[in-house]
């Protein structure tokens, strides 16, 4: 397209000079005021302006909705209040010293489980150690804090890399990072996931990688910061290196010519990823190894959303769970809608990037594809989890596109088109688009239509430049404000930390006893993993490693969960008690109730293996090695002086004694299941139980004799451990001389125990160890499995990238002083006549 085309100070055929607005005349612009900034001080300011605008949209869009810190109400959704905020708040307590457990084993949480999978999973991100400038009771602000600093670096990541791959203007380097930071997954989605924002700021470094590798630079640079987005989380960080790799496959098509050094520059991109996910392996892969040791949790049939509702998504001011947040701001979309029609770019560029956009964008929605971007498992909720990489894929597109010079007039009109149309056939099929969401839209594309076109003179540039700006920050703070309003409705919500919060961490302070006993912060509970938020050492524990053994051991015992079967509660029974030793417990009226329970080392008699049935009670009295439960004396009533205990696992309602008050089980298979219920002591008839409800399918009532308990407990005790301590990741134990049968210790058996130098076996589902008579001494120790052969791995990458550092030193010490750097023709500033990738 000539000149004469556009407007007179649009060039279709010069990009712009870094510093200066698209289309104008460099040399112009030099003459007329100071030197433009260039280079690496450009690059930090276009990285600062997106923070800025990052932070100050977020913020924004927060205060709008009156969600914590701003104003009452919860921010805490889902599994962030459930999970997230609980598992800072144990980070808090490890960095200051006052975690029981270390980094391979969390003795808080159930019953004692390993903690680095965890720790990789969800706490290994370099921002996470800022929670430990706040005090702890301000952790929910600290995680807020960390969440609002990674999306910040994640909008400076995309504005460095766009000015890595292209020279082009400061200022736009910084909005374009900034819509990929503000994009609908990062606001919707991630910020009440905050391990994901890792992987948002994982796209563009990884991106940066493949730049360095294309260009045949930074090979050990590369390589650790691969292993630095593998550490920081890898569930998205697996996703950012597809979107990388894609991203480098269209830069090598598009600049390199020869076959050979296109193989060349993908064989070095590859090594450098392989090396770095090799120096994440101490962690990857005992994390591997727990998934599979894992509760299967469910699996639900991806079934893509239709295309109205995905289309809907591209607006701001919507919102769905099931559906991806595609927005990116009006002002990007435009930029990549228009692209097909930029005739600054040679059409075989425009149409490998368009290409590689729509590609993605169809890749949501295939079922094969889908599974490829999950690690080939359907995700346990939202499902379009990817979604951030198609948002840097049109980010990246949009400035391949700018960097070239302004898209005229006819380009932008087309690009409106456009996105006209996919809104308009939302609109038509879609129950997702807002009144808000489609005023801001059209608004926005209005304003970013002219402030494209504005760019041109070089009088309106300050403002058009603000007006684009502008647009961005009020659609996505509109955006998050209204995601607040979705989620709040129909997303589990827990409350910040408060006064609650406070007495309850008070009390189980004060009833400490550990190793001695336990302390269990009881139910109902604040959140999914109390034991971490709040303290002590209870048997709640909810994560995407829940072990399967502990699942399945606390359900035959009668725990109740949520998340099928990942959110084990609480189980507030006085035999389980006494076998985990959780000699004090909170009750819900914030008091402490404390019983003699056994040590965390019992002895039990030789035997057959035994093994649970379907009764919970029975298995219970299995377990504790005594009958200390009767039936009832009639249908629905216990002996008076006897606990009534109720099984009603899929019982969705309320169940009471006649003269007792209501007790609520939240039954909802297989999502939910109810636990064993205390009902409170029988007076006999007058006690019979009332179901609420038409009463459940499958239900049993039996009754504790509290006597036969104490009984037991004594028993027991007389030939367990005489001593016990603990370390951070084992148990030291005296046994009373003579010892024979099992060793038990109230531990699940998780894969990576071993005592007295050998695996340890299970009794139960607790660890066991077989005694012969001469064992005095009890030394188990946990380290989890995979660790070791991952820090072999570790090693071998290592030494492998020293020997590369050392290779190149050599090479360049002999080949001299380095020369000057001169860029390749398709890297320079100026272009005599097209662009090139």
């Amino acid at each position: 397209m000539s000149t004469s085309q556009h407007a007179p100070h649009r060039s279709a055929a010069r990009p712009a000079a870094a510093g200066t607005a698209p289309g104008t005349d460099p040399s112009a612009s030099a003459a007329a005021g100071p030197r433009p900034w260039s280079g690496r001080r450009a690059g930090l300011a276009g990285a600062a302006l997106a923070a800025l605008i990052t932070t100050a949209a977020v913020c924004a869009g927060d205060a709008a909705a009156r969600v914590f810190p701003y104003g009452p109400r919860h921010r805490s959704v889902n599994d962030l209040g459930n999970q997230f905020v609980p598992f800072h708040a144990h980070l808090w307590d490890l960095l200051h010293g006052r975690a029981e457990g270390g980094l391979l084993l969390n003795w808080s949480s159930g019953y004692g489980t390993g903690f680095l999978p965890d720790l990789g999973t969800y706490l290994s991100s370099p921002f996470a150690v800022l929670v430990a400038f706040f005090p702890r009771a301000d952790i929910d602000l600290a995680v807020y804090v960390v969440t609002v600093l990674k999306t910040a670096a994640a909008a400076a990541a995309m504005a460095w890399l766009l000015r890595t791959q292209r020279r082009g203007p400061w200022w736009a380097a910084g909005l374009l990072g900034a819509s990929y930071a503000l994009c609908g997954w990062s606001v919707l989605e991630a910020s009440y996931n905050p391990m994901w924002l890792d992987g948002l700021i994982a796209f563009p470094l990884l991106c940066l990688t493949g730049e360095w590798a294309l260009r045949s630079r930074r090979p050990v640079a590369g390589a650790l910061v691969v292993a630095l987005c593998w550490t920081a989380n890898f569930y998205t960080a697996y996703m950012a290196t597809l979107g990388a790799a894609l991203v480098l496959l269209v830069r090598v098509v598009l600049t390199r010519d020869d076959v050979r050094e296109r193989v060349r520059v993908c064989v070095r991109a590859a090594v450098t990823t392989l090396l770095g996910i090799a120096l994440a392996a101490p962690l990857l892969v005992p994390l591997f190894l727990s998934s599979r040791q894992a509760y299967p949790g469910w699996f639900k049939e991806f079934r893509p959303v239709p295309w109205p509702d995905l289309l809907a998504r591209l607006l701001p001011a919507t919102y769905s769970f099931s559906s991806p947040a595609l927005f990116v701001g009006t002002g990007t979309l435009l930029l990549v809608a228009a692209l097909p029609f930029h005739r600054a770019l040679p059409a075989r560029t425009r149409w490998w990037w368009a290409g590689l956009v729509a590609g993605v964008l169809v890749s949501l929605q295939w079922a094969p594809t889908h599974l490829a971007w999950h690690v080939f498992a359907t995700p346990n909720g939202s499902p379009y989890r990817q979604t951030f990489v198609l948002a840097g894929i049109v980010v990246i597109v949009a400035w391949t596109g700018l960097a070239a010079g302004l898209p005229g007039v006819r380009a932008l009109a087309a690009g409106a088109v456009v996105l006209v149309t996919a809104v308009a056939v939302a609109a038509a099929g879609s129950g997702l688009t807002t009144g808000w969401g489609a005023a801001l839209f059209g608004a926005g594309l209005a304003v970013s239509a002219w402030a494209w076109w504005a760019l041109g003179r070089r009088r309106a540039v300050p403002v058009a430049a603000a007006l684009l700006i502008a647009v961005l920050g009020a659609q996505a703070a509109a955006t998050a404000a209204y995601g607040h309003k979705g989620k709040l409705g129909g997303l589990d919500d827990y409350p910040s930390w408060g006064a609650d919060h406070t007495a309850r961490a008070a009390a189980l302070a004060g009833a400490d006893g550990w190793p001695a006993y336990r302390t269990d912060p009881g139910r109902p509970a604040l959140s999914g993993n109390d034991p971490m938020l709040l303290g002590g050492e209870g048997g709640s524990y909810y994560s995407s490693h829940t072990p399967d053994v502990f699942t399945r051991s606390m359900a035959a015992l009668g725990a109740g969960w949520t998340s099928r079967g990942r959110n084990v509660q609480s189980l507030d029974n006085p035999v389980t008690d006494a076998v985990f030793a959780v000699g004090a417990r909170l009750k819900p009226d914030g008091t402490v109730a404390r019983a003699e329970v056994l040590p965390l080392v019992t002895v039990r008699p030789a035997g057959p293996p035994p093994a649970y049935g379907d009764s919970p009670f029975a298995n219970q009295e299995l377990l504790l090695g005594a009958r200390v439960y009767e039936d009832p004396v009639a249908p629905g009533v216990c002996r008076a002086g006897t606990e009534a205990f109720l099984w009603a696992p899929e019982y969705n309602a309320t169940a009471r004694l006649a003269d007792g008050p209501a007790f609520r089980l939240n039954g909802w298979a297989p999502r939910n299941r109810a636990a064993l219920q205390p009902m409170g002591v029988s007076h006999g008839p007058a006690s019979k139980l009332v179901f609420d409800r038409p009463a459940p399918a499958a239900w049993a009532l039996s009754c504790l004799d509290r006597p036969r308990l104490d009984a037991a407990v004594s028993s027991l005790r007389a030939s367990a451990a005489g001593s016990v301590g603990v370390s951070s990741s084992g148990v030291r134990a005296t046994l009373p001389p003579g010892s024979t049968g099992t060793a038990v210790l109230s531990v699940p058996a998780v894969a990576g125990w071993s005592c007295d130098g050998r695996p340890a076996g299970a009794y139960l589902g607790l660890v066991a160890v077989p005694l012969d008579g001469r064992t005095t001494t009890l030394d188990c120790g946990f380290r989890p499995p995979g660790l070791l052969p991952g820090a072999a791995v570790a090693a071998v990458a290592a030494a492998a990238l020293l020997g590369s550092a050392y290779r190149r030193r050599q090479r360049g010490a002999a080949a001299g002083p380095p020369r000057q750097r001169t860029w390749p023709s398709h890297w320079r500033v100026r272009r005599t006549s097209t662009g090139r990738g």
